[in-house]
């Protein structure tokens, strides 16, 4: 069931475009399924980073027996710019690949479906900010996530920050959505802590905020459950026993889960007022996020459907008693979710990022303007943020 107050069931058209592959050790299987997918010259897209880590080398060995030829773009930054995603193209142009491989976090995935976009379509980014703007097919895309949290291996949409102007660009259409993921909870082992503590929290908010959105159905609220309940243990558990691979197993498979369910539904005000911190102070956006979501919880509680939800998620998590009141039991979700950005080490203040009262404003209208406040389960306006921003002032 979708958790409708009304009772009635939203409508929904859902068809995955992504094949899930989930197994420990799953990269070697890399140029099995590019082979499948008619590759014969592929891009791997990522980070030095992961490159260090002997995780590239790994996925083009595969892709060598296979008689595929690797190329390597291996200049990924956080939060792609339209500048990243041209050196990308460039890259990939001269090497005349026909299959394009996203290695790392969002970002490298990112990274990978802005390329493909221009490779295939031709112009700049902004000509595809919005939903289904591109006419002509896009080449084979797999999705290797080394992070536990940004779902990005399970969504159709490339965000991308204009170079000039910081905005940030989602670009969403189906044929951007990779055709396979690999899901090898191994390569997220080598992930630095704080890596894995950011990604897990925001793979928690993915789960929280596309259950509630507006947009919400019967098959968004299957994987945002899930999700939540793989995710909050599952990033307890690892940040206990960093090497847990079972642990880490459950915080991939849930920030895919996670992904599915913003791919059928949408995200909300929590990281509506989480992307100006990120772009206007540099705070990461696992942090922005969570500094924001319990106080976004609170707020969005006022909407009886929503804290019904958010109830529903605390007794299948294990938080909260089936007959609990749900106003106790959303309490006791926001507890938790507090003790885990502690546990985390999330600052939990705006001053502890350098960030003062006379920027609220600003950062309101900014947030304001972000395409996830449209799907806020309560209407947010500009004076709500600033109220927001204050509660975490």
């Amino acid at each position: 069931m979708d958790f409708h107050s009304s009772g009635s069931l939203a409508a929904f058209d859902h068809s995955p475009q992504t094949r899930l592959v989930f197994s420990p050790g799953a990269i070697v299987r890399l140029g099995e399924f590019a082979r499948g997918l008619g590759g014969s010259r592929a891009l791997l897209v990522t980070d030095q980073g992961l490159v260090a880590a002997g995780h590239a080398s790994r996925a083009e060995e595969s892709l060598i027996k296979a008689g595929i030829t690797p190329l390597r773009y291996d200049r990924v930054r956080e939060n792609p710019t339209t500048w990243d995603v041209a050196e990308c193209v460039a890259v990939a142009r001269a090497g005349r690949v026909d299959l394009l491989i996203g290695l790392g976090g969002g970002s490298s995935m990112d990274t990978a479906k802005g390329c493909n976009f221009l490779l295939t379509n031709g112009g700049e980014m902004r000509d595809y900010w919005g939903v289904g703007k591109a006419t002509r097919p896009m080449l084979p895309f797999i999705a290797i996530p080394t992070t536990a949290g940004t779902g990005s291996e399970c969504q159709s949409a490339a965000l991308i920050a204009d170079d000039s102007t910081h905005q940030k660009m989602a670009c969403l259409d189906l044929k951007a959505a990779a055709r396979i993921a690999l899901l090898d909870p191994e390569l997220t082992v080598s992930q630095p802590p704080r890596v894995t503590a950011l990604t897990g929290v925001d793979a928690i908010s993915h789960s929280l905020e596309s259950a509630v959105s507006t947009r919400r159905n019967s098959v968004s609220t299957l994987y945002s459950t899930e999700a939540f309940h793989l995710c909050l243990h599952g990033l307890e558990a690892v940040l206990t026993s960093p090497s847990d691979v079972q642990s880490r197993g459950r915080m991939l498979l849930g920030g895919a889960f996670a992904g599915l369910a913003i791919e059928n539904s949408m995200l909300g005000a929590a990281h509506a007022a989480a992307n100006p911190l990120t772009a206007q102070f540099n705070v990461i956006h696992g942090a922005a996020v969570g500094l924001m979501l319990p106080s976004v919880i609170q707020f969005n509680s006022a909407d009886p459907a929503a804290a019904a939800i958010y109830a529903r998620l605390a007794v299948r998590a294990g938080l909260a008693g089936s007959h609990m009141h749900t106003a106790m039991s959303v309490q006791l979700l926001v507890g938790a979710i507090e003790a885990l950005l502690d546990k985390a080490e999330v600052p939990r203040s705006l001053l502890a990022h350098g960030i003062r009262e006379e920027a609220f404003s600003e950062l309101a209208n900014e947030a304001s303007k972000q395409w996830t406040a449209g799907f806020n389960p309560r209407s947010v306006t500009p004076a709500d943020f600033v109220s927001l921003y204050r509660s975490v002032a």
